[in-house]
Formats: C-alpha cells, structure tokens, sequence
C-alpha cells in the first residue's frame, strides 16, 4: 500500500493529509503554524493517538523536514519508499497553469515568478515543493492550483474595463480563487442528481472567511466573484470586496494613510469585522445580533445580501440553472445564513425547504418541487489535490 500527501502551506502555515491507497483513506493529518515567527505549534493527527508539540520553527524547508521526520517517529511512514507522490495547493497559477500540473523545475521556476499575484503564499508553497523534491527523489510532485478552475473563462468575464494594455503587459485579469472547491461541489452536486456534470448549469457558493461564487456551465467556470485578488466579490470575514476605488483615494485623503495601509484595513479590518465592530466569525456576530446589536444585524445582512446578488446575476448569465451549492464554514454549517441569501428567489425556481436546510449536513435542502435544487455539500479540497496527484503522477496503487 502506497501513501499520497496532500499539502497546503500558507504564509507561515504548512497543512497536511497523508491518504492512503488504493481506499484513498486519510491516516494523518495536521498543522504546524507560526512558522517564521516563533513558539510553532505542531499537531499530527494520526488513526491512533494525537501528537502535540511547541518550538521555534524558521522557515518552510525546515518544517517539512521536521514533519516527514515526526511521522516516521510515529510510524505513520516507515519508508519514505512508501509515499508515492505529493500534491500541493498553490494560490497563484496565472495564465500559465490551467490545469494541475507535474511540477519539474522549470514548473517551480514558474510557481516561483507567479509570486507577485500571491506574494505571501507562493513563496511559501514553492520552498515546500522544494524540500519535497530533495527528499522524495523521483516521486512526483503535482500542483493544484487555487486559480486553474478559472482560467478558460471568457474574455467578457475576466478582463476589466481599464485599457487593453494593460492585460498585455501585465496580465492585469480576473484570475478568481477557491477553484478546486468549486470544481469538488460541482461534480459532487451533478452525482446527487445523477447527472454528468457537463450536462448541468451550476452555482457554487463558497462562503468561509473568504467568500466568492463561481457560474459553472458544461464543467467549466464561466464566471467567479473573486477578481485579480481574493479581495473582490462579496463581503467576507475580514474582506471588504468589491468597492468603489474613488472611495479608498477620498477615505486615504481623510485619515492621511498611503495605499499599504489602505490594502491592510480593506483585507484585515472590513467585511463582518469592519461592519460589526465585533468579530470577523458569523457565530460572534449571530450572537451579537441576536442580543439586538444593530451593526452586527446590518452586518449579516449586507454579507446575505451580497451573495443574493452575484447568485442572481449568475442565473441571469447562465440562462437559467439546475443546482445552487453551499460549501466551506458558513455556507456548510449556518443554515441561517443559507436562508437569508436566497430569501425571496422562488419565482427564480430556488424553493428551500425548511426543515431540510436545518438538519440537512450533505444533501439536498430546497423542497422536492424546487426547479432549482439546491445542496450543501462539505467541500474537500485534499482529496481533490491526491485525486490530481494520482492523475497526473501516474499512481497505480
């Protein structure tokens, strides 16, 4: 039995799964986080016991080489010979990587010069694949980029209305995000409904601390609120999204602060945070608003409301649809939320069903009459990066 990682690592994060195969059954998992900036908690989860541990950890390479080492110590792997290959999510792709990729070094050499659309993670996620490839030899190393699933849209849907040179020389475009979660809850949608997924127009609905909808038709992303950052799109745990510019220069005159400091408070001090004045997590604010705190009210609002809106544009683009999904945190776990983003779109054929969307954990929610069915599935991204990573790296076992 051969064993595949799947690795998300962040600006100062590095996140793992170890499945093995051929059930494609997860055996360990964990984190180890702060890394570059001192007291790095490691976590390793295994089928049998938790493994815990505090120190200062440098940099990336240094992580993964302490972490393929403690699995060892737990027997997690015995031989590195039992690993047959590792996927890595990656933010950025560009226009260069539409699809998941077998990384050679070239291929790093390019994740490495896309770092300036995602500068805190692609970094990051090209020293990782480095180490990876230095001590697993000859395994392959694939790719999955957050970006891929968007890549084919239509020019309508990604270029801005600047000037065209700008897209020339720059390749200033809408590259969106969340693309494997998209792509997981699509195909997963179209199996519920018995249905190639290629037969089907779909909304997906992303809804975590970050947030963006994708319109989904023939298989393909035609259409995302995320833009050429994750900062577009609708309201998010800390993100603003989308805003008029005129209004950041008039707000940076007033408060007498440049554009970092701007870039900081539109990505770490708005959306539920900024509205609210309580906490960027929907449960703080439910609570508050539940306690009669007017911003926090306003707040849910705004977010429900923002979503409606691209959820309606999308149908509008897409003639029509046959699913709507809601994934990640919120869109999974508040039932709430899921009501008040599709409050009042009957006559657009979305139909919930009370009680399902209460108790309802993976499935079907609207009602059996509802012309447009709607679901919430867990997204699962990892299994999305090993399933990639068996694809493209050939894994036979």
């Amino acid at each position: 039995m051969s064993k595949v990682f799947a690795i998300n690592a962040g600006s100062s994060s590095l996140k793992f799964s170890i499945y093995q195969l051929p059930e494609e059954e997860v055996i360990s998992s964990g984190l180890i986080d702060r890394i570059g900036v001192g007291q790095s908690n490691i976590v390793i989860k295994t089928q049998t016991e938790k493994y815990t541990d505090v120190k200062d950890i440098d940099n990336h390479e240094e992580a993964t080489v302490l972490l393929l080492d403690q699995l060892k110590a737990l027997n997690v792997i015995n031989d590195f010979d039992e690993i047959s290959g590792s996927g890595h999510r990656i933010v950025a792709g560009g226009e260069f990587f539409k699809d998941s990729a077998l990384l050679d070094e070239e291929g790093v050499q390019n994740v490495e010069a896309l770092a300036e659309f995602a500068p805190l993670h692609n970094p990051a996620e090209a020293k990782v694949i480095r180490t990876f490839k230095k001590l697993l030899p000859g395994k392959p190393t694939v790719g999955v980029f957050d970006t891929s699933f968007h890549a084919n849209m239509p020019e309508k849907s990604y270029l801005y209305g600047v000037p065209y040179e700008y897209y020339e020389k720059y390749k200033a475009r809408r590259y969106g995000a969340h693309g494997t979660s998209h792509k997981y809850v699509a195909g997963q949608a179209a199996e519920k409904m018995g249905k190639d997924v290629k037969d089907l127009k779909i909304v997906t609905a992303h809804i975590g601390n970050g947030a963006s909808l994708t319109a989904i038709k023939d298989g393909q992303s035609i259409d995302t609120s995320m833009g050429f950052t994750p900062l577009a799109g609708v309201v998010m745990g800390t993100r603003s999204g989308d805003v008029d510019p005129s209004l950041l220069q008039y707000v940076m005159d007033k408060e007498g602060i440049d554009y970092d400091e701007m870039m900081r408070v539109l990505n770490h001090e708005s959306g539920l945070k900024g509205l609210s004045g309580v906490s960027s997590d929907m449960r703080d604010v439910e609570a508050a608003a539940e306690k009669g705190a007017h911003r926090s009210q306003l707040a849910l609002e705004i977010y429900a409301h923002a979503v409606k809106r691209y959820i309606g544009s999308y149908i509008a683009e897409l003639n029509g649809i046959d699913a709507l999904v809601f994934t990640a945190g919120v869109g999974e776990h508040d039932a709430s939320f899921r009501q008040a983003a599709v409050e009042n779109m009957d006559n657009l054929g979305i139909i919930l069903d009370p009680e399902r969307n209460e108790t309802v954990s993976d499935g079907l929610i609207s009602t059996d009459d509802s012309p447009v069915k709607v679901f919430v599935i867990p997204t699962d991204e990892e299994k999305m990066i090993v399933e990639d990573t068996i694809r493209l790296g050939n894994i036979t076992e």
